[in-house]
């Protein structure tokens, strides 16, 4: 089976809001076995729509649409396919008595356009809204299931998942699933990462390998599509293995824990503690680490010293090695960090200094970075070379330290 996802809303198309809707479906979709091969993104103009109906059953078994089932009159996405498929509206009373109580129960009336989301295509099977007013449906067209879906997301996962989902598994026939694996990886980009696995990459067939880079990180989709669970997962193995014997020092993590959650876990699972000392990242890894659930067990705080005068008075750093060596050194990285751990009375401490940009400091170009990381036997610092805006160095820094603790604790 393969599907089609249609969002229908000009206000995607100005860029107003992010069609989430078609990420959450694909990825839902994906796992029990049904590809999607097309996005489409098509305003609120019936011309318009009524060409990508047309396009859409000619192409794919399952058309998804998301939106255009309010009760303004830009509202068009019923009466499209309707025309579309020659099936006519009508009232669906059970829809139409859970819009009054609502009214009713906020003493308000109800006005004809609200009504108006209770029509439905004839014949269709109803999908009710359990979180709004509009419902949604499912019809069935020489063989094609077209499943119609409100646009926000707070209506629409909780009507897919317990209606419209068991409903299209219970019709669809699909007899065999997707499976998945995430492999993640940091200090190596996307094409060194890709030209030691190219063979892999090139053979792929089932499972296959899939590259993404975001954000100074490197992530492969491992996909097996097959009717046995433990075959499929035999295979995934198989094909994980292959890659981390190429590229396994840069492998830190599978799935969806990120460099932080990752940290967290491994600190708690150690009982460790940690303090942080932020110059030029300025408080984002404090933000960056104070994401993850349950941080409080771990973190004991962080001190931004952007200024000298606090790294001399609050963290005690001599003022002869800010002299001699400069706030933008190893020594300075090591001694904050060593500092920040004592002030903090942390297991751990770990240290940002370095120059973010677009000007030079202490005559460093921007994207020099020092990494202190102060545990309970050793202190070491790191040096980035780093490029990109000022944003993006600030960024990376984060990231490198919270892979380097996590290498270091390892």
């Amino acid at each position: 089976m393969n599907a089609e996802i249609i969002a229908v809303g000009s206000e995607l198309l100005l860029g107003q809001i992010q069609n989430s809707n078609a990420t959450y479906l694909s990825r839902e979709l994906s796992k029990v076995g049904i590809d999607v091969y097309h996005h489409t993104v098509v305003g609120d103009n019936q011309e318009r729509l009524m060409d990508v109906v047309k396009k859409g059953l000619e192409r794919a078994d399952v058309l998804i649409f998301t939106g255009g089932l309010g009760p303004t009159k830009d509202d068009l996405t019923k009466e499209t396919v309707g025309e579309v498929t020659g099936t006519p509206l009508d009232y669906d009373p059970e829809t139409e008595a859970r819009i009054r109580d609502f009214f009713a129960t906020r003493k308000r009336n109800m006005t004809e356009n609200n009504r108006k989301q209770a029509l439905v295509l004839k014949g269709a099977h109803i999908f009710p809204n359990d979180h709004g007013l509009a419902c949604g449906m499912s019809l069935e067209i020489t063989g094609k299931q077209l499943i119609l879906l409100p646009g926000p997301p707070s209506e629409l996962i909780p009507m897919f998942e317990t209606y419209a989902l068991p409903f299209l598994l219970k019709n669809v026939h699909q007899k065999e699933e997707i499976q998945s694996k995430v492999l993640r990886f940091f200090n190596i980009g996307e094409s060194q990462l890709v030209e030691k696995i190219d063979d892999l990459i090139e053979q792929q067939s089932n499972p296959t390998i899939a590259p993404l880079a975001s954000d100074g990180e490197v992530t492969l989709r491992l996909t097996v599509k097959g009717s046995d669970d433990k075959e499929n997962e035999r295979l995934l193995n198989h094909v994980k293995q292959e890659v981390l014997g190429r590229v396994g020092d840069f492998f830190y993590g599978e799935g969806e824990e990120n460099l932080a959650t990752l940290l967290v876990k491994e600190l708690s699972e150690r009982s460790l503690t940690l303090g942080a000392a932020e110059s030029l990242t300025g408080g984002q890894f404090s933000a960056a680490l104070t994401e993850v659930p349950a941080v409080s067990n771990v973190f004991n705080g962080a001190i931004v010293c952007y200024s000298n005068a606090v790294k001399e008075t609050v963290l005690s750093v001599s003022p002869r090695l800010l002299s001699e060596e400069g706030a933008v050194s190893a020594a300075c990285a090591k001694q904050l960090a060593e500092n920040v751990k004592k002030a903090l009375h942390s297991d751990v401490g770990v240290s940002f200094t370095g120059v973010a940009g677009p000007d030079e400091l202490e005559g460093h170009a921007p994207g020099i970075v020092y990494i202190g990381i102060a545990t309970q036997h050793t202190t070491e610092a790191y040096k980035l070379h780093l490029a990109g805006s000022r944003e993006n160095i600030r960024d990376r820094s984060v990231k490198y330290g919270l892979y380097y603790l996590l290498k270091d604790l390892r």
